[in-house]
């Protein structure tokens, strides 16, 4: 048994009738997962292959690993089969932010402990949560933003610049702070651009490019894109290209590797770079670090930097 654990029996074992929710009583710590979509983006593939190698590295820790498909009514069902299993502690990457809010009350009433992965819940959630781990989804929104302003002012077309706006799976946390980040920002770094449009690509490459399609009939003039993620991006570029529209400003945000090839071949601006494998890494030491005891904050994030055509040699090409 490991000096953790150890501890962490010890101090349960202590606090008669005050022991810590979830606690592993076993030697072994029992987290469930269920996540998002797995097969909707490369980003939730690599995620959950990065998750599982993270977990099967770690002896004292065993996984109960579920996909949700996109699915409310599954992730709920899968949330009230984590609570019947009695795990020690669920992660949960939420298909919609306020729909799942009661199957993670049910868990806290259950004594479990749950850890919110990548994409927060809708903030009435928060007291059922003991922490959220993920990208700050608003500063990202924000950079994007930023990204999209510097490039207009070295353009010269800051005062006249029209930008359209695909956003990701509608009632989905992620996409709608990303989408506030981004809203909110650029009026204050370009405050003469105007926003002409918006539109949910639902993190789909194909559905994306229709929604460019429509976007390229329905306005003469777009100098910039700004879409919730490379994949939806890159549908976006893909229409552009087809109805040869040129100089186009591209920019995202979660830098896929579609994303980054596109920029180095000089099509596509710009994004936020961001690791599906730090992302599931940092969910699962959050689990662990819950069960054990420790402090850690609600709101645990790791940085997401800004990534363009000028600097992307300082990172490395995404594996998703």
């Amino acid at each position: 048994m490991t000096k953790s654990l150890r501890a962490l029996l010890i101090a349960s074992t202590a606090a008669t009738g005050m022991a810590f929710a979830g606690a592993a009583s076993a030697e072994t710590m029992k987290i469930g997962i269920t996540q998002n979509n797995v097969g909707v983006d490369s980003y939730q593939t690599t995620y959950e292959k990065a998750f599982i190698e993270a977990a099967d590295a770690n002896a004292d820790v065993e996984t109960v690993v579920l996909d949700a498909g996109g699915d409310v009514a599954r992730q709920i069902a899968q949330m009230e089969d984590l609570i019947q299993q009695e795990v020690d502690a669920i992660i949960i990457w939420p298909t919609n932010g306020e729909a799942v809010i009661p199957a993670v009350r049910k868990a806290h009433k259950a004594g479990i402990p749950v850890i919110v992965t990548n994409s927060n819940i809708a903030e009435q959630g928060f007291d059922f949560v003991k922490s959220f781990s993920g990208p700050d989804n608003i500063t990202q929104g924000k950079r994007s933003a930023e990204i999209m302003c510097d490039k207009f002012k070295e353009m010269g077309i800051e005062n006249e610049a029209q930008v359209v706006h695909i956003t990701g799976q509608p009632g989905y946390t992620t996409a709608i702070e990303r989408a506030k980040g981004f809203d909110d920002r650029l009026p204050e770094v370009c405050p003469n651009v105007t926003q002409i449009d918006k539109q949910p690509g639902d993190w789909n490459r194909e559905k994306s490019q229709k929604v460019m399609e429509a976007f390229l009939v329905k306005y003469d003039d777009i100098d910039g894109v700004y879409s919730g993620d490379d994949n939806m991006g890159v549908g976006a570029l893909n229409a552009a290209k087809a109805a040869g529209r040129e100089g186009i400003i591209f920019v995202g945000a979660t830098n896929f590797a579609v994303g980054y090839e596109a920029m180095e071949r000089g099509e596509y601006w710009g994004s936020i770079y961001q690791s599906p494998v730090d992302d599931a890494k940092a969910a699962l030491k959050t689990a662990v670090d819950v069960l054990n005891g420790e402090e850690i904050p609600f709101l645990n994030y790791f940085d997401t930097p800004k990534i363009t055509q000028d600097n992307m040699a300082e990172f490395d090409k995404p594996v998703f």
